[in-house]
């Protein structure tokens, strides 16, 4: 188990913040952490790394990784970390990235076997397309074993036809390792898909914890579904609007009544909601 408590002064997204935490986290459990940008998601993980310092109490374990008078150096906290931006060795192979961080030659085959890089590699990092590229790291950062594994919005460069396929991927490493996984996500088919406990931050508290389908698929009132999107375009069609707004990946048209256009904006963030099949836009 994890447990920490921790305080940290920030710079939000929203102007100064206090970081002000207190979780539990189970042995072999897939945290997602999400929130607005600037409420602290990286910040804790950097915390738990050892990578920032914070006020407060870290125990894994029984072991103390941080307290009044204890900061556990972040090579001894028994960490993989999986940045967004790869940070592979260029002027080493793909196998010699992962004996860099343990000469475990078994283990380097197998993981590379798992993620389908076996043949690849003697190859250097910039041969290898990005998603490649996210499976090394991911390897590397399993190489000692961790007990934990923190995940920085890994796959989010990613194209959708391969983030689904390194979902898939790092849910089965994550299963085979029995590690506790915490990963930074924006994403919520990826949340869903991969988590077993979603913890959403806003300005440094938590405001909402709880599984997947409980923070996921909550809705409000009698609406049976609610989106967050972007208005891109309002177009006039005899005597109503349909307006394009952008979900995800994907292009939605809604007809809207000239009562309801007022107010809203192109570029304006908006809430696609519907209520017994008729689709409503509100700004949010």
């Amino acid at each position: 188990m994890i447990e920490l408590q921790i305080k940290k002064e920030l710079h939000g997204a929203e102007g100064e913040m206090e970081l002000d935490l207190s979780l539990k986290i189970q042995k072999g459990e897939f945290i997602a952490l999400s929130g607005k940008s600037g409420s602290g998601k990286t910040t804790l993980l950097r915390i738990l790394a050892g990578l920032e310092d914070a006020k407060g109490e870290i125990r894994v374990e029984e072991r103390i990784w941080l307290d009044n008078t204890t900061t556990l150096a972040p090579q001894k906290r028994e960490i993989g970390f999986v940045f967004q931006d790869y940070a592979l060795f260029e002027n080493m192979t793909i196998e010699e990235n992962l004996l860099f961080v343990a000469k475990d030659h078994d283990l380097a085959k197998h993981l590379l076997a798992l993620t389908e890089l076996y043949k690849l590699k003697d190859h250097y990092p910039q041969r290898l397309s990005g998603g490649q590229q996210q499976r090394v790291s991911i390897c590397r950062a399993l190489m000692k074993r961790p007990k934990l594994l923190l995940l920085d919005e890994p796959l989010s460069a990613l194209d959708p036809q391969m983030r689904k396929k390194l979902q898939s991927e790092l849910l089965s490493l994550h299963k085979e390792f029995q590690t506790t996984t915490i990963m930074v996500s924006h994403d919520p088919s990826e949340i869903y898909r991969l988590a077993s406990r979603v913890i959403e931050l806003n300005n440094g508290k938590v405001k909402n914890d709880g599984t997947p389908k409980d923070i996921l698929l909550k809705t409000e009132g009698s609406q049976k579904f609610s989106f967050e999107g972007e208005l891109l375009a309002i177009k006039e069609l005899d005597v109503v609007f349909v307006a394009v707004v952008a979900i995800g990946q994907q292009l939605v048209e809604v007809v809207l009544s000239q009562e309801e256009i007022k107010g809203l904006e192109i570029g304006q963030k908006i809430t696609l909601s519907t209520k017994a099949f008729s689709p409503t836009l509100s700004s949010i």
